[in-house]
């Protein structure tokens, strides 16, 4: 859900912390979760070690955002489910993310989530898929050749994700509908019943 992205954003900030260079991380320097690669890519050309430990969150929200949220789209997705496949994104891709739903649902592990698996999504549980989602992820994680060093912080988040994406799901947000547009009503001249038309000054 759309109206949903702030507070999942707040809660991956959470878990992702700041800046961190972690020789046994395969994502090196980090901020925010957001690894100077990716920081490189999205700002079009090299940084070094002081710009990724400025960055802000104002810095790398827009970003979280464009490919990570989007990417899952994560504005149709069931509340509880945008967060669970978005969390995901964050941490191990988008690509696997969608496939991890995708999975959960029942339909064609391809990578990409579109009308067939968004079909499918709106005729199950949402809490049910968030589960599923977790479930798969965390057997991921446990595969790992480097979970022996960071599985206990992986398991407390995905455990955390799931905990949080049920409560999501079983008590979802209003939807906030779009107002509709003031009409633009034309003057008109009594006289002539014509729009009124003013004179240049």
């Amino acid at each position: 859900m759309k109206e949903n992205f702030d507070s999942a954003f707040e809660q991956v900030m959470k878990s992702e912390g700041g800046f961190v260079n972690d020789p046994r991380d395969p994502g090196g320097m980090t901020n925010h979760g957001v690894t100077k690669k990716v920081w490189e890519a999205y700002v079009g050309h090299e940084v070094d070690e002081e710009a990724m430990r400025s960055l802000t969150l104002e810095d790398v929200k827009p970003l979280y955002r464009k490919n990570y949220w989007d990417s899952v789209d994560g504005d149709s997705l069931p509340s509880g489910v945008d967060y669970a496949v978005f969390d995901v994104a964050v941490n191990s891709g988008v690509g696997r993310a969608a496939k991890f739903l995708q999975q959960a649902v029942g339909v064609e592990a391809d990578g990409q989530i579109g009308p067939h698996t968004l079909s499918e999504i709106s005729g199950q549980v949402p809490e049910e898929i968030a589960i599923k989602v977790c479930d798969t992820r965390m057997r991921f994680l446990e595969s790992l050749p480097t979970f022996a060093a960071f599985g206990h912080g992986w398991t407390n988040r995905v455990e955390s994700v799931k905990a949080l994406s049920i409560q999501m799901a079983m008590n979802p947000p209003a939807k906030q509908t779009e107002p509709d547009p003031t009409p633009v009503v034309a003057q008109v001249d009594p006289l002539t019943e014509a729009p009124a038309v003013e004179a240049d000054s």
